[in-house]
């Protein structure tokens, strides 16, 4: 269902909200998820990753799984057909983590090489060309990688010697090369750091260095770099503040805007956020259009956090106690907090249902998380099929999934 927009699919979803009586138990993936799980083995995930519409995860032997919206090739599975539940990558490669972008996705194997499939057309694969593929491809190069984070039009890795490397589009200097030109290979970071792991968004990175320092590059209206300035910046810039984060996370795109929040983990596992704040993913209590935080803020509520994940315009963390929190917009009901409201929180708001969870990744309009028994659990936005529960979410009768509800088996 390709042609629904966010602000129609909220629409749509309030409306049917009237029609249904409640969500189901997020202990229980309901009637259809439940019969469904009983025809097929579940799988258990060591990783999992939301991206714009689809989802992609790494289970426990060490295969790569995707489901969701599939028009650019970004499940892997050779075709372009969506899925509603977890379809396998077609390769015998084996993975260590995969990411799931805007609409393609990259891995890393368990050789430390880098393969990435789907959309292309700003050489966001790294495989040299702009040539969309179904299924995995080598990044190109000899380099060996043990991360990779996919964006929304640009991808960055860490090698095995700690130094970053980036390829994709470059409008705004978020390959961090000191320009603005797309590359389709990559191409090293400036600066001479010693990364910990990188995230990217629209159009800005950021990454931890092994020395706990925060550095972000790219574009920054909104203040998401966090050094004090809205100026963009083609090479890696310091995020300001004396904190020590062991962790930086980034959002990912939503829809034709581009998001533009980062967060950061402290050593001490304190969560801090900063850029745009129009619907309260900073979580400092406040919430308005225009509003950015131009240096790191404490997020409110004095947990302690093991895990971040920022999303469209939401963010979402798992606690050193395995509980589950997220803040910002719930337009689609990513917050998963079990009601049907939509409202805007600006403070941490705990996942219902009790589960402890070990993993959390916020995607575009939807959130997805790993138990501690390895299970995968999704909620918010279906209609592509992106919560991997066996069925799409579209035209009149579906429940709003606004508490976890289990992904199927494939």
């Amino acid at each position: 269902m390709r042609s629904i927009r966010p602000a129609l699919a909220a629409a749509l979803i309030a409306f049917m909200i009237g029609c249904n009586e409640q969500s189901p138990s997020p202990t229980d993936p309901g009637p259809l998820a439940t019969s469904l799980s009983a025809a097929s083995a579940v799988l258990s995930f060591s990783q999992i990753s939301a991206g714009k519409w689809h989802t992609c995860g790494v289970t426990t032997d060490k295969r790569a799984y995707c489901w969701g919206d599939n028009l650019n090739g970004q499940l892997g599975d050779g075709t372009t057909t969506d899925r509603a539940r977890p379809t396998p990558v077609a390769t015998s490669l084996q993975f260590i983590l995969v990411s799931a972008g805007g609409s393609y996705s990259c891995g890393i194997t368990t050789e430390n090489r880098a393969y990435c499939w789907g959309q292309n057309t700003s050489g966001q694969l790294g495989d040299g060309t702009i040539t969309n593929r179904q299924r995995p491809v080598a990044v190109d190069g000899p380099r060996r990688y043990r991360q990779v984070r996919a964006g929304h039009f640009h991808t960055c890795a860490v090698n095995s010697f700690d130094a970053v490397f980036c390829w994709g589009q470059n409008s705004d200097g978020q390959l961090g090369d000191g320009t603005k030109t797309n590359r389709r290979t990559p191409v090293k970071v400036l600066g001479g750091h010693s990364f910990r792991r990188v995230f990217t968004a629209g159009r800005h990175s950021c990454g931890a260095t092994t020395s706990n320092r925060a550095y972000c590059w790219g574009k920054n209206e909104d203040g998401q770099l966090g050094d004090g300035t809205v100026t963009l910046k083609l090479k890696p810039v310091l995020v300001a503040g004396s904190h020590s984060f062991s962790q930086v996370f980034v959002g990912a795109a939503q829809g034709g805007a581009w998001s533009s929040v980062s967060c950061g983990l402290t050593t001490t596992e304190q969560a801090y956020c900063w850029g745009d704040n129009a619907s309260g993913q900073v979580g400092d209590g406040t919430s308005g259009f225009g509003l950015i935080r131009k240096t790191p803020v404490a997020v409110k509520g004095g947990l302690q956090f093991s895990g971040l994940s920022t999303g469209g315009a939401h963010t979402c963390g798992v606690t050193t106690t395995s509980r589950a929190y997220c803040w910002g917009s719930d337009g689609n009901f990513q917050l998963g907090d079990g009601n049907f409201s939509q409202a805007l929180y600006t403070t941490p708001n705990a996942v219902t249902g009790g589960l402890l969870f070990r993993a959390i990744t916020a995607g575009t309009f939807h959130t997805c998380a790993i138990t501690i028994t390895d299970r995968a659990y999704c909620w918010g936005n279906n209609f592509q099929g992106q919560l991997g529960i066996g069925v799409i979410d579209s035209g009149s009768g579906f429940t709003p999934r606004s508490a976890p509800i289990a992904v199927v088996g494939p």
